[in-house]
């Protein structure tokens, strides 16, 4: 009758078990790799964003100040269909106050 001990030593087991962890292995990688091309495609794309924003605001209304450069972030928040009219017709002070920087 086999044990556990005499069926871990039979090279069957050995064979199965290297697999096994090969097998394992390849699919930890295959979507570590399919997580970081996820993440890296987001961050690309928000840093792409973040640019188009930076520019429009630049070709508007010149050198960002600090008071456009802190509603960059709440711009980011809205989708680039909704984003771009407000940033390509609205004057400074009117995305200032839209944003929370300028109060009435």
């Amino acid at each position: 009758m086999f044990e556990l001990s005499d069926l871990k030593q039979t090279r069957v087991y050995q064979e199965a078990l290297a697999e096994g962890e090969e097998r394992g292995l390849e699919r930890g990688l295959e979507q570590g790799l399919e997580r970081g091309l996820e993440r890296g495609l987001e961050r690309g794309l928000e840093q792409g964003e973040r640019l188009v924003v930076e520019n429009l605001l630049r070709v508007r209304f010149g050198e960002l100040d600090e008071a456009l450069q802190g509603i960059i972030s709440r711009i980011l928040q809205l989708s680039p269909e909704e984003f771009t009219p407000l940033l390509l017709h609205c004057s400074k002070q009117e995305l200032l106050k839209r944003f929370g920087v300028l109060r009435e």
